[in-house]
C-alpha cells in the first residue's frame, strides 16, 4: 500500500504536517468507535420516539455493526483504489451525512438504513487510522501513534454510555448523532490540509477479488446478524436465523477458500499464520470480548437491579475511561524497558482481575462498590492494546499495512459481537438454572418460606390490602426476590466468563515471539 505522506522510515523526524494528518485519522476512528456504544444507552427512548419496540430497536445498533464489518477487511484495498486522501474526505463527509440522517429519522425502517450508511463510512475510518500509523511513521514514532489509536479503541467503547446518557437526558437522543459534526468537520480539515494527493487507480476495479469480496459480505454480513439477534430471536428456533446461519456457514467458508488461494485477493489472509500476527489478531477477539462485553454485561445490571438511570449507569462506566487519557502517554515509555509480550500480559490479566472483582455482585453493589473494579480495568486497558498491537504489526512490511490492519481490526469488533451474543444467552440460561436451583430452596412447601410469606402478608393487610391479596403480594413479592437473586447469579457467571478468557489470553501472549524495542517502538 502506498504511503499517504510522511517522511522517509530511515530518517526518525516527523513533520507537523504528517502529525496533523494523523490526528484527522484518528479523530475519525474515535468518533466512529464511539458510535458503536453511544445508542446502547439511548435505544429505549429512540425506539419510542420511532414507534418500535426495544426488540426491533435493536437493529438500529445491528445495522451499524453489520455495515461496520463488512466494509472493515475492505479498506485495505480500496484505499489503494481511491487513493488515501480521497478515500477518507468521501467517507469522512458521508459520515457525517448520514449521522445528520439518524437525527432526522421518521421511522425505524429509515433509522436501520441511515444507522447502516453510518457503519459502512464509519467503519473505513477505524482501519484507515491503525493503517496511517504503520505507513507513515518511522518504527521509533510509531508507539507514540499506536498510544493515539489505542485511546479510541478503549476509551471511546468506555465513554460512549456516559456521552449517549448525558446527551438524551439533558437535550434529546438526536444529539447523539449531532455529536459527530463538528469533529467530521474538523477531521475533513486536517486530512484535506495533511495528507498529499495521490494518483486513483481505478483500473484496479476490473481485476478485482469480486467474488471474494461478495463471499466475504456475505458470509460476515450474515454471522453478524446472527451473532446479534440470534439471543433474541431464541437462536435455531428462529427460521430467519437458521437461514442466516447457513448462509454465514457456506459464504465465510468460502471466502477463506478464495483469499487462500486466489493470485490476488483483497486481503491477505495469510498473515494470520505468522505467529506474532495470528497470536496477536486470536487475542484481538478477547479484547473485543473484554472491552464491548463488559460495557454490555454491566449497564444492564445496573439498569435491572440498582434501577440507574442512563446517566447515572454513565458514571460508572466513567471511571474505567477516564483514568486511561492520563496513563496512555506512560505505556510508550514504559515499552522501552520491558518486554511487551509482558506488558501486554499483566494488562489482560488487570482486566481479568477488575471482572472477577465484578463478579461477586449483591443486591447492594452501586457505584461506590464498582468504581475500585473500574479502575482496575483503566490500569490493564492501556497495557493491552498498545503492546498488542505492537506484537501484532511486528515485522509487517509497509504494502501488507492495510490487509494488516483490516485483519486486526475486523477481528476486535468480531470478537465484541461475539462476546455480546455468547454473554447474552448465558445471561438468560443461567438465570434460569439459578431461578430454579434457588426455586427449589425457598419452596412453599418449607417452613421458613411460609414463615416469610405469613409476615410479608401481615405486612400488606397492615397496609390495607386484603387477606387474599395480601398472601398474593407475598407470594409474589418472594418470586422477585428470587428472580433477582437468579440474575445477580447470572451476571456474576457472565463476569467469570469474560475474566476467564481475559486470563487465558494473556498467557497466550507470552507464547509471541520476542519483539524488540529501539526507541519505544517495536519493529
Amino acid at each position: 500500500m502506498q504511503p499517504p505522506s510522511g517522511p522517509p522510515f530511515a530518517d526518525d523526524h516527523v513533520p507537523v504536517k504528517t502529525w496533523i494528518g494523523l490526528f484527522g485519522a484518528m479523530l475519525g476512528a474515535f468518533m466512529a468507535v464511539l458510535d458503536i456504544q453511544i445508542v446502547s444507552s439511548s435505544l429505549e427512548e429512540i425506539g419510542g420516539a420511532l414507534g418500535a419496540t426495544l426488540e426491533e430497536g435493536s437493529w438500529i445498533s445491528t445495522a451499524y455493526l453489520v455495515a461496520e464489518i463488512v466494509v472493515i477487511p475492505l479498506t485495505g484495498w480500496l484505499s489503494q483504489v481511491f487513493s488515501v486522501r480521497w478515500y477518507l474526505l468521501g467517507n469522512a463527509v458521508l459520515f457525517i451525512f448520514f449521522s445528520i440522517c439518524c437525527a432526522f429519522a421518521w421511522s425505524l425502517p429509515s433509522m436501520i438504513v441511515f444507522r447502516a450508511g453510518q457503519g459502512l463510512t464509519g467503519g473505513v475510518l477505524i482501519p484507515m487510522a491503525f493503517t496511517i500509523v504503520l505507513t507513515t511513521l518511522p518504527a521509533a514514532k510509531q508507539t507514540i501513534g499506536l498510544a493515539l489509536f489505542s485511546i479510541t479503541a478503549t476509551f471511546a467503547p468506555s465513554i460512549g454510555p456516559t456521552i449517549g446518557g448525558w446527551l438524551t437526558d439533558n437535550f434529546a437522543w438526536q444529539y447523539n448523532f449531532y455529536l459527530n459534526i463538528i469533529p467530521g468537520i474538523l477531521l475533513i480539515g486536517m486530512v484535506w490540509y495533511a495528507i498529499e494527493p495521490q494518483p486513483l487507480q481505478l483500473n484496479r476495479l476490473k481485476g478485482g477479488d469480486w467474488l471474494g469480496i461478495v463471499s466475504m459480505a456475505l458470509g460476515l454480513g450474515s454471522l453478524e446478524v446472527v451473532l446479534e439477534e440470534g439471543n433474541r430471536k431464541d437462536w435455531f428456533g428462529s427460521p430467519l436465523i437458521v437461514r442466516l446461519a447457513i448462509v454465514a456457514a457456506v459464504f465465510t467458508t468460502l471466502f477463506l477458500w478464495l483469499e487462500l488461494t486466489g493470485k490476488r485477493p483483497f486481503i491477505n489472509l495469510r498473515l494470520l499464520v505468522r505467529r506474532n500476527f495470528g497470536i496477536g489478531s486470536i487475542a484481538g477477539l478477547a479484547l473485543g470480548l473484554g472491552l464491548y462485553g463488559s460495557v454490555y454485561i454491566l449497564p444492564l445490571y445496573l439498569a435491572q437491579i440498582q434501577n440507574y438511570s442512563a446517566m447515572q449507569i454513565g458514571e460508572v462506566i466513567m471511571w474505567s475511561g477516564i483514568p486511561q487519557l492520563f496513563l496512555i502517554p506512560f505505556v510508550p515509555r514504559l515499552m522501552k524497558h520491558f518486554d511487551v509480550r509482558f506488558m501486554a500480559a499483566v494488562g489482560f490479566s488487570l482486566f481479568a482481575v477488575s471482572c472477577f472483582m465484578n463478579s461477586h455482585m449483591t443486591q447492594y453493589t452501586g457505584i461506590n462498590e464498582l468504581r475500585w473494579s473500574q479502575l482496575v480495568r483503566a490500569l490493564g486497558q492501556p497495557l493491552m492494546i498498545l503492546p498488542l498491537t505492537s506484537i501484532a504489526t511486528a515485522n509487517i512490511e509497509r504494502e501488507q499495512a492495510g490487509s494488516a490492519s483490516g485483519l486486526f481490526n475486523m477481528m476486535r469488533n468480531l470478537g465484541g459481537s461475539m462476546g455480546i451474543a455468547a454473554l447474552s444467552t448465558l445471561l438468560t440460561r443461567r438465570e434460569q438454572f439459578h431461578s430454579n436451583r434457588v426455586g427449589d430452596a425457598v419452596s412453599l412447601y418449607r417452613p421458613e418460606t411460609q414463615q416469610q410469606i405469613d409476615q410479608l402478608t401481615q405486612y400488606f393487610i397492615s397496609h390495607g390490602s386484603e387477606a387474599s391479596v395480601a398472601y398474593n403480594q407475598a407470594v409474589q413479592q418472594i418470586a422477585n426476590v428470587v428472580r433477582r437473586e437468579a440474575y445477580i447469579m447470572a451476571y456474576n457467571d457472565c463476569f467469570y466468563l469474560i475474566g476467564f478468557a481475559l486470563l487465558l489470553t494473556g498467557l497466550a501472549l507470552l507464547f509471541c515471539k520476542k519483539v524488540k524495542a529501539t526507541n519505544a517502538a517495536a519493529h
